[in-house]
């Protein structure tokens, strides 16, 4: 199934001094989801914010949060993030020892469950969880810092991830250095969603935005490879429920 291109701005990158204004500006701007990078310090290199800022910033915006747990141990902190207002909550494959008990919890909240992969983590971990997940994020960087360059090698990753997932309604996202210069490669190995930070946030003003989240969305819809079933396809707007379903 092919699916339109999302473009998930992280707000990682954003102006923390003026959060709610950078929240507007890229909603304005044509951000299709609102990605939140939660980072604990342990699990990861840094440290972000947690629940209390997805709550702060829920009410600005009516985008798809996505947000991104690079935290361990996870369980005991999906439900502050789920109450908080997260729509699709992710966690990573490798910061728990029951990753389907965890994907379960996220469920009975009533919200998308998604797994994340580290760069070394191989897609197998995913193999017996598909059919629980509606969303895999392939992390192209090591998590934990914004800025960092996107790795080659990760490509041909998502294009087996891809081929795992088949025809299920599942969203395959990238996250990590993407930009408009490898965002028709990432696209055309088979991501339908890609999460940009620093790219995104260049410039100083809501125009500057929206042009950077044109350019990337642009780019990756030239690089994907026209499939007949295409054509029957019905486009998919972010804040639609169906989204990743």
């Amino acid at each position: 199934m092919s699916r339109e291109i999302l473009i998930a701005p992280s707000i990682l990158a954003a102006n923390f001094a003026r959060l709610g204004e950078e929240i507007a500006a890229i909603d304005a701007a044509g951000a299709d989801w609102i990605h939140c990078d939660v980072m604990d310090g342990h699990f990861v290199p840094n440290i972000s914010f947690g629940a209390d800022i997805i709550k702060a910033i829920r009410p600005l915006t009516k985008r798809i949060f996505d947000v991104h747990l690079m935290i361990a141990p996870v369980d005991p902190y999906i439900e502050a993030f789920a109450k908080a207002g997260a729509d699709v909550v992710t966690v990573h494959a490798e910061a728990g020892v029951h990753l389907d008990r965890s994907l379960q919890a996220i469920r009975g909240l009533g919200k998308k469950a998604g797994v994340s992969l580290c760069p070394a983590t191989p897609e197998q971990a995913i193999e017996y969880v598909l059919d629980r997940i509606d969303l895999v994020l392939v992390m192209t960087v090591n998590p934990g810092f914004g800025g960092q360059s996107f790795l080659e090698s990760q490509l041909e990753k998502i294009r087996r991830i891809r081929g795992m997932i088949g025809d299920r309604p599942i969203r395959l996202e990238a996250d990590g250095g993407i930009t408009r210069d490898n965002a028709a490669a990432v696209a055309a190995a088979g991501a339908d969603t890609l999460v940009a930070g620093s790219a995104v946030f260049r410039g100083n003003s809501g125009a500057d935005y929206a042009s950077n989240i044109a350019a990337i969305r642009i780019a990756a819809e030239a690089g994907r490879v026209p499939k007949l079933q295409d054509i029957s396809v019905q486009p998919m707007r972010a804040g639609e429920d169906a989204l990743v379903r």
